[in-house]
């Protein structure tokens, strides 16, 4: 039991800490400039934002259809899109990244997909998610090369090694074509590289994935410079790109649930070495997330309805046990 509610705490604990702190560090200076925030605020960009994030989560549905669709089992994309909801928003209140699983299962209970599969098509959204956003980070260094300071190198490494590390994985997934075992384990690992390769077998379902995956992203990072545009600040596009990029890099490492803490921190950290004042550094990094994760939310009760009283108890079941647990009860295919 100690361990359930450490596993919740601890991440809490840590998210309201770095929150907390980052609101310490500009109070005074918030306070100073509030009156001047709330007069230039523009509405207008306010509502834009939203609308894009809103298109970017039906554009994450398009992918997942596609990849699961790649993997033969057919799907539309409010299914999709109403599937991804329910994971994410999973994810803001269980920890580890656990809530990713509620697709493998969603998947499972409405059309029979085998887990192995169903775990396969979270790798293939993840690495191209993660290798994407390397690359779209990389572009963005040669513009931004002169603003990052000495202490700041590690921006840069941590993208390389990203990159590195995709390469390094597409070269297993090559190898392990002519690979073989007889160990369970091994077979399963094995089964699951063969169907990652038949997600991105040919040329065209390559570019489709990332081609999908370059404009999700650029979706987000536009969220997040319309909130810029909202509240006057005018900060380089290249800028927001790289602390997007960084900020979801950070945000893909299950510290706390949803990234919270961890992200705005980054994003904050980002904008402050480009030269954005440090509060209005933390009402962007602030306001961008509260933004996609309120959308989530809202997209995310919309979807438990969509799936029906099961989902629920999915959720609560997730929250409470085990995913080896709920495997059983739902059939271990």
């Amino acid at each position: 039991m100690w361990k359930k509610v450490s596993a919740v705490v601890i991440p809490t604990v840590i998210a309201a800490s770095l929150l907390g702190y980052m609101l310490f560090r500009v109070w005074d200076e918030l306070q100073g400039n509030l009156e001047n925030i709330l007069e230039s605020l523009v509405p207008t960009w306010l509502i834009a934002a939203v609308g894009i994030c809103v298109l970017a989560w039906f554009l994450r549905g398009f992918r997942y259809k596609y990849i699961v669709k790649r993997l033969g089992t057919e799907i539309g994309v409010i299914f999709s899109t109403a599937s991804i909801y329910v994971s994410q928003t999973a994810n803001l209140i269980i920890p580890a990244r656990l809530g990713d699983f509620v697709r493998m299962f969603i998947l499972k209970h409405e059309k029979g997909m085998p887990y192995t599969k169903g775990f396969t098509s979270l790798i293939a959204e993840r690495v191209y998610d993660i290798l994407v956003l390397a690359v779209l980070g990389l572009c963005s260094l040669p513009v931004l090369i002169s603003l990052i300071p000495k202490e700041y190198a590690w921006f840069i490494w941590l993208i390389i090694f990203v990159l590195i590390a995709g390469i390094a994985g597409i070269v297993i997934l090559l190898l392990a074509r002519w690979m073989h075992a007889k160990n369970r384990i091994l077979q399963k690992i094995l089964e699951i590289f063969a169907q990652f390769r038949q997600v991105s077998s040919t040329p065209a379902s390559l570019g489709i994935l990332s081609g999908t995956s370059a404009v999700i992203w650029m979706m987000d990072v536009l969220t997040c410079y319309l909130v810029c545009m909202m509240l006057s600040v005018e900060v380089p596009f290249m800028l927001v790109l790289l602390a997007i990029v960084i900020g979801n890099l950070i945000k893909a490492v299950p510290i706390t649930p949803g990234g919270i803490g961890t992200y705005e921190a980054a994003l904050a950290v980002v904008f402050e070495m480009g030269g954005v004042v440090p509060f209005t550094a933390f009402l962007i990094a602030v306001i961008d997330h509260l933004i996609k994760n309120l959308v989530t939310l809202a997209g995310g009760l919309i979807s438990l309805y969509y799936f029906g009283g099961w989902s629920v108890t999915l959720m609560k079941k997730l929250f409470k046990g085990s995913t080896e647990q709920l495997k059983e009860e739902n059939g271990s295919r």
